[in-house]
C-alpha cells in the first residue's frame, strides 16, 4: 500500500468547499471519484484543510493510499482527464506511510484578493471581494499587524468545527495594494474556522473608520465575536502557500 500526496489547484466557485458533503459538490468527493477511476478501487482523500464553499487554492495537498502501481509522473495526468476543468493535480509524490495532509502541515499562508474600484471588473467575477468604496491600505496594514503573535482567535471565528483550543500563532499579515487590488496575505500555525475572512472584515472596518487599529488586541482579548468586523465574502481567499518537511509542492 503505497501513500501519495497530491498537489492541487483549483476554482472553489463552483463547489461547496473541500469536505465532503451529503448535499451539493465538494473538491474532494469530485477528486475521489476521479482517482477511484485511475487506481480501479476506492479512495479516501485527506486535505491540508476545510476550504469553505466558494474559496480556492493556488496551492493545496491531500494524500492517499493505494494498492495501484502507476508511477507517480503519470498520476497527474492520468487523473486530470478524469476531471473538470477548475481543479487540477499539479505533481504526485510517494510519501511516508505516516504523512498526512493537514497533520503534517507546518503552517499556511492564505491571501485574500480585494477589488477596491469604484467600477467593477467582470474578469474578477467570484475571485475577488469587489469593494466600491475606497480603502486605505496603509490603515489596513496597521490593524492586520495586531493579529500578529500567539493570541486566542475566538474573537475571529465563526461557530463551527469544534478545537481543542483556540490559541493561534500569526507569523505575519501582509497588505499591499496593486493598482486596483489589495492583497492580504496571512501566514499562521494554524486557523479557525472563518479566521481569516473574518480578520480581512476587521481590516476593512479599520480602514472605514468603525474601529482603530490599536483597538484590536482587546478584541481579541475580550473573545466576543460581535465586536470584530464582519466576515468577508469567500470569492476573495485563496490558499496560497503550504509547508511541509516533505518535498511534496
Amino acid at each position: 500500500m503505497r501513500n501519495i500526496a497530491l498537489k492541487l489547484i483549483y476554482m472553489g466557485t463552483a463547489y461547496h468547499g473541500w469536505q465532503v458533503q451529503k448535499n451539493g459538490a465538494t473538491v474532494a468527493e469530485t477528486l475521489e471519484k476521479a482517482l477511484s477511476s485511475v487506481v480501479c478501487h476506492p479512495v479516501k482523500v485527506t486535505g491540508a484543510g476545510r476550504t469553505d464553499a466558494g474559496v480556492h487554492a493556488l496551492c493545496y495537498v491531500a494524500n492517499f493510499h493505494t494498492t495501484s502501481t502507476i508511477p507517480c509522473d503519470r498520476l497527474p495526468l492520468a487523473v486530470n482527464t478524469r476531471l473538470p476543468d477548475d481543479i487540477v493535480v499539479v505533481k504526485a509524490t510517494q510519501v511516508p506511510d505516516g504523512f498526512n495532509a493537514i497533520g503534517s502541515c507546518l503552517r499556511k499562508e492564505y491571501t485574500y484578493r480585494i477589488f477596491n474600484s469604484r467600477i467593477r471588473d467582470p474578469f474578477y467575477v467570484n475571485r475577488v471581494w469587489f469593494y466600491p468604496r475606497h480603502l486605505d491600505e496603509g490603515i489596513m496594514a496597521r490593524a492586520a499587524q495586531q493579529f500578529v503573535g500567539t493570541h486566542d482567535f475566538a474573537a475571529v471565528r465563526s461557530v463551527g468545527t469544534e478545537t481543542r483550543t483556540t490559541v493561534r500563532t500569526v507569523y505575519y499579515f501582509d497588505v499591499e495594494r496593486r493598482g486596483d487590488v489589495i492583497e492580504l496575505r496571512v501566514c499562521a500555525n494554524g486557523f479557525l474556522y472563518n479566521m481569516v475572512r473574518a480578520m480581512v472584515g476587521t481590516c476593512v472596518y479599520a480602514a472605514e473608520g468603525k474601529l482603530a487599529p490599536e483597538d484590536i488586541p482587546a478584541i481579541l482579548a475580550g473573545r466576543n465575536r460581535t465586536c470584530a468586523g464582519p466576515t468577508a465574502p469567500p470569492d476573495g481567499l485563496y490558499m496560497s502557500k503550504l509547508w511541509y518537511e516533505e518535498d511534496v509542492l
